[in-house]
């Protein structure tokens, strides 16, 4: 792990345990084990790593989706498979989740998350792409921009469940159902 790595790595641990306001550059040096000079020259300040840990985030979502999505099973069913995933990593991974929102809507780098989702956004485009060559959702569809309004919608319904709601486990069946419904309508799929 090189030194950038291990101040991100380091900043997630702290913040999880203390909360953003009360960590201290310190506190990040100490547990990554550098010196608190080779910070600056990665990071301006602690609010600046948000970006480096959505962007781990999104690298260990589209990870696990990639996983649990079947590339050979249909597109309703990977879909589906999507659904679930993102579901998953919104329960296993809330109070995560819920640092990097409050750490970037705190700051000015909110407007590099477009950037960090890119690669997230580019694979629901891709999958898009081939369902409408294959003829199963319709063909108005823009695979980029509906991407980014897929991952939008389920992560968010899972965010409802794992960050807001207390009756998780019977509320995210439902919210899934709901979702899942809610995206063959939208898109039209033909099974």
């Amino acid at each position: 792990m090189d030194k950038r790595e291990r101040i991100v790595s380091a900043a997630i641990e702290v913040f999880s345990e203390q909360g953003i306001e009360k960590t201290k550059i310190s506190d990040i040096v100490k547990r990554a084990g550098i010196a608190q000079g080779t910070f600056y020259l990665y990071f301006p300040s602690k609010l600046s790593l948000m970006p480096a840990i959505a962007e781990v985030m999104v690298e260990k979502t589209l990870e696990i989706v990639q996983a649990k999505v079947s590339k050979s099973a249909p597109f309703p069913v990977r879909l589906d498979q999507l659904v679930d995933a993102i579901f998953e990593v919104s329960e296993e991974y809330h109070e995560m989740q819920a640092l990097i929102y409050s750490g970037l809507a705190s700051t000015e780098h909110l407007k590099k998350w477009e950037t960090v989702y890119a690669p997230f956004y580019e694979w629901i485009s891709e999958s898009l792409e081939q369902a409408i060559e294959d003829e199963v959702i319709r063909d108005s569809v823009d695979p980029a921009r509906t991407a980014k309004l897929v991952i939008g919608l389920v992560e968010s319904a899972a965010e409802q469940i794992y960050l807001y709601d207390a009756n998780k486990e019977d509320e995210a069946a439902v919210q899934k159902r709901e979702v899942k419904q809610f995206l063959r309508f939208a898109l039209s799929i033909h099974d």
